[in-house]
């Protein structure tokens, strides 16, 4: 996860070196691209702990996998839609002329990423409930590997290259969508309890997809919600002018590369809790989550930590602009808060999904982001983007908050040998 948001960066960073203002359209883009994919992403996350009860035995497992897939379909379709539609919503949104200017076909082949993201995603999640997240991370690396390569030959035009800027990112990300959608689905198909099993989705099982559907949904909404008010707020950002919306940009790529490594600590918890909530098990169950969320704290305090104490070095990769510079250096202790209080929600919010209750993060998520789209705009307007990123990290910890309680309350099992009883 990690070295497919660092891809992101070196596009990020070329872009800023290659135009200003195709950085911003770029950010422009990812405003939607971001929430699209988190939102595939977020609704195959659902399959997940249906996935453990089932991962020794494959005739059950198999409709899994199957119906999975028709929800990635679904969800895939729906937000590549979305993401051709970023010229329509930038003007829509007051986005300037000259930054669409600069879209050309970009939006498009995004689309096309979303689709293959949405396939990679429906294996992806079996395969880590399955205990192979080694190999999701083979395919990760090549899919990251492949796009850094074409990144540098098609928007750094080395030597007699020529750069294609937006466009040239645009095929390095879909390139890197396909090939990781590519090895996931082979893995899955070769190295797990399905081996020699047909994946082919074949008719749909209505039934069964809206049961996968009402824990992933939610979910899916959860980061929906999140992702386009971060959205919002990139808007907000380029109505005061090219260089905020750049630094914006790189803020926001930053927090986007430091938070995966809270994500993945909670997509760890998954399997645990959800083997644990099958016994009822409330001690190991919070015992997982507070272990992930002290883990994630530890791991994205540090690493925004270095970027600050390093920022002399660090900032120079994403803009050549004297002017903008600066402006990202003052930016990232902010970008340190948004970080750190994410990842405190993060957690909880995978300890949730384990527990298969995902509709009280959609929920908390509405209410505090919601408050937050809310006040975006004058809040821009009348501080800057200081004040913005202050909002959006208290946004954050109030969801932490009330994910918190809920997880306590969901996680609570007044007697566990009934529930045993029960079960059996």
């Amino acid at each position: 996860m990690i070295a497919a948001s660092a891809g992101a960066l070196v596009d990020t960073a070329l872009l800023g070196n290659h135009a200003t203002a195709a950085l911003a359209a770029f950010a422009v883009t990812m405003a939607v691209f971001s929430p699209a994919t988190a939102t595939v992403a977020g609704a195959l996350r659902g399959v997940m702990p249906f996935v453990t009860p089932r991962k020794e035995d494959p005739d059950r497992l198999l409709p899994v996998v199957h119906s999975g897939m028709w929800l990635a379909i679904t969800v895939g379709g729906i937000a590549a839609a979305a993401v051709a539609s970023v010229p329509l919503i930038g003007q829509v949104t007051g986005v300037p002329r000259a930054t669409l200017d600069q879209l050309g076909i970009f939006p498009f082949l995004l689309a096309g990423s979303v689709l293959a993201i949405a396939v990679s995603s429906s294996a992806t999640s079996v395969l880590i409930a399955l205990g192979h997240s080694k190999l999701v991370m083979r395919a990760g690396l090549l899919g990251t590997a492949a796009s850094a390569t074409l990144s540098v030959l098609l928007v750094g035009g080395p030597g007699p290259v020529p750069s294609y800027g937006l466009t040239g990112a645009g095929v390095a990300m879909l390139a890197s969508s396909v090939i990781s959608a590519s090895v996931n689905q082979v893995t899955l198909r070769r190295s797990t309890v399905l081996t020699g099993r047909s994946l082919r989705p074949g008719r749909p099982d209505v039934k069964h997809v809206w049961k996968l559907g009402a824990v992933g949904i939610p979910l899916a909404g959860t980061v929906l919600v999140k992702f386009a008010v971060l959205g919002v707020l990139t808007f907000a950002a380029a109505r005061i002018g090219t260089d905020s919306a750049a630094v914006h940009s790189v803020g926001i790529s930053l927090v986007n590369l430091i938070f995966t490594a809270a994500v993945a600590v909670g997509q760890a918890t998954i399997p645990l809790i959800s083997d644990y909530a099958e016994e009822h098990d409330s001690a190991n169950i919070r015992r997982s989550v507070r272990a992930g969320t002290w883990l994630a704290l530890a791991v994205v305090g540090f690493i925004a930590t270095a970027v600050i104490v390093l920022s002399p070095w660090v900032v120079p990769l994403f803009t050549k602009d004297a002017d903008v510079r600066p402006q990202i250096r003052e930016l990232l202790p902010l970008v340190l808060a948004v970080v750190v209080t994410d990842a405190l929600q993060a957690v909880v919010g995978f300890g949730l999904i384990g527990l298969k209750r995902t509709m009280p993060s959609f929920v908390s998520t509405a209410l505090c982001y919601g408050g937050l789209a809310a006040v975006a705009a004058p809040v821009t307007t009348a501080g800057g983007l200081a004040a913005l990123w202050t909002a959006l990290a208290l946004a954050n910890f109030l969801q932490a908050v009330g994910k918190a309680y809920s997880f306590h309350r969901h996680s609570t099992f007044t007697d566990n040998r009934e529930h045993a009883a029960a079960i059996t």
